[in-house]
């Protein structure tokens, strides 16, 4: 068991609040099911900040906060909150939408007013494969401004790219065009079968293997930095690669870890719905609690749900016996996806555990 792996109990090292469910495209892969006008039930201005206040009772060193959606640029207060949440001390990305509202003047304004990156989103290397996940024809075009704008504010950026037979094989022309745009991180979403994702096809466990060594061999080439969501076992692969290379596992090419070791759903991570619901991630929709009832700390480092989740000694099936275990324990929210148990395995992960053969 590669017990080494941070142990992230006390705080989570990344916050996302749904700020609102609104947004103006149509995605065929959205985990949030967005619609075109904001949900009366969203946490309204004071709860806002008065949630932004509690997280700060996680302590030194905060948790890096996102605020995501739904798109953000939808929220009325989006700037209030910010500015809130600077004054407090919080590190912040904003995940907007590639809509119109999303203009070279909203990117300076969001670098003005202190955030330190934001995520752009491409499914597709061209407008055509893009907007047709995308929902709406355009987006891609404007997708491609908005990254020249950042480039332009010198505020990074992040390119989000989800991963589905759908898109695979164009994911090599997808990292070309994210590394001319000078995007500083390409981060995978693998495919989790939830709000409207249940329409699309996930990739097989052994083109996820295939996938893994080309993202190395990518990451290694240049370009931004490759880090996946909801695949922690690409963790695996690169201590497998680093042992191969006969260097052990003291000199991880941080480019491609990160700083994701043990960071999985619930366990470093911590999601908070648009009506203040807690989740162990966005792809986990499972509630520990409500914001408006209870301390969001107290949510996070004590009850049953994320407790359980960062026990990976009780996981079921392969991911309960893997010598993987801390460093990985699998995507939580594919395992419920997939057979309504949070703690089962991860069917997108073909490894054997060494325990199971034995």
């Amino acid at each position: 068991m590669t017990s080494a792996s941070p142990r992230f109990d006390r705080a989570p090292r990344r916050v996302y609040w749904e700020v609102t469910r609104a947004c103006d495209l149509a995605c065929r892969h959205c985990r949030a099911e967005a619609v075109p006008e904001p949900d009366p039930a969203e946490l309204d201005a004071a709860e806002g900040r008065e949630l932004l206040r509690g997280l700060t009772r996680f302590g030194e060193p905060l948790p890096h906060l996102i605020l995501t959606g739904g798109d953000p640029l939808k929220r009325a207060d989006l700037f209030d909150l910010i500015g809130a949440a600077r004054r407090l001390g919080f590190d912040m990305s904003v995940a907007p939408s590639g809509t119109p509202r999303l203009t070279g003047e909203a990117v300076e304004a969001l670098s003005r007013a202190g955030v330190s990156a934001i995520s752009l989103s491409l499914d597709g290397s061209n407008a055509h494969r893009h907007d047709a996940l995308r929902g709406v024809p355009g987006c891609y075009e404007r997708t491609l401004e908005a990254a020249r704008a950042c480039v332009a504010a010198r505020l990074p950026f992040q390119v989000n790219t989800l991963v589905s037979a759908e898109t695979l094989d164009d994911l090599p022309a997808i990292h070309r065009r994210a590394t001319e745009l000078g995007a500083a991180r390409w981060s995978l979403f693998f495919l989790v079968s939830v709000g409207r994702g249940t329409v699309l096809q996930s990739i097989t466990p052994e083109q996820c293997e295939e996938l893994f060594e080309l993202l190395l061999d990518l990451g290694e080439a240049g370009g931004p930095i490759v880090t996946t969501t909801e695949a922690p076992h690409f963790r695996r692969v690169v201590v497998e690669r680093a042992r191969r290379a006969a260097r052990g596992t003291a000199t991880l090419p941080r480019r491609s870890m990160g700083h994701g070791a043990g960071v999985r759903d619930g366990s470093g991570i911590m999601f908070i719905s648009h009506t203040g619901e807690v989740w162990p991630s966005g792809f986990l929709p499972l509630s520990a609690g409500s914001v408006r009832e209870s301390d969001p700390v107290v949510i996070y480092q004590h009850s049953r749900l994320f407790r359980s989740l960062r026990s990976v000694e009780i996981f079921h099936g392969r991911c309960g016996r893997c010598e993987y275990g801390e460093s990985c324990g699998g995507s939580r929210a594919r395992a419920f996806a997939a057979t309504g148990d949070p703690l089962g395995e991860d069917p997108l992960c073909r490894y054997q555990p060494a325990a199971a053969a034995s």
